[in-house]
């Protein structure tokens, strides 16, 4: 499981013109699934996304997390992050699981995340066609990567 996580002045997602998540500063965090992932790799996932000390003190250091901050959490699926270019032009996304298996991955990691938060998480739609928008706060994105913890 792979997160792709920004640290935001504020984020949305649509699917048409609904909008189904919008928070203010935060974290926005694009989840992609592998076909080999579990629920402990996105419990383990989840509480490292929380957890991140990647907002300004009162020093201006990056030593709090987005709890710490008061921040809130939108969540957005996203299997192109397992997308191979190496060969060719055109991606693969062989490794990114399927959605039978991708999507109670994505739900759980989404409850443990908000459970770690304290309060609901914000999300896109799964397998849907959406549009985000952001405004990254520094900039600040870091990958992470439940495979690379050991």
């Amino acid at each position: 499981m792979i997160a792709l996580v920004q640290r935001v002045k504020y984020a949305s997602v649509k699917v048409g013109d609904r909008t189904t998540g919008r928070i203010q500063e935060g974290l926005l965090i694009l989840l992609g699934v592998h076909t080999t992932d579990t629920e402990d790799q996105g419990e383990w996932l989840a509480a490292k996304c929380a957890n991140l000390r990647i907002f300004p003190d009162d020093e201006e250091k990056m030593n709090l997390s987005v709890k710490d901050h008061g921040g809130d959490i939108l969540v957005v699926s996203q299997f192109t992050l397992y997308g191979n270019a190496i060969k060719g032009n055109r991606p693969s996304f062989i490794e990114s699981a399927r959605p039978e298996i991708a999507e109670p991955l994505y739900e759980s990691f989404c409850r443990t995340v908000s459970t770690h938060l304290g309060k609901p998480v914000e999300r896109g739609e799964f397998g849907a066609m959406m549009d985000v928008e952001l405004c990254n706060w520094g900039p600040v994105t870091l990958q992470i990567e439940q495979r690379n913890a050991n």
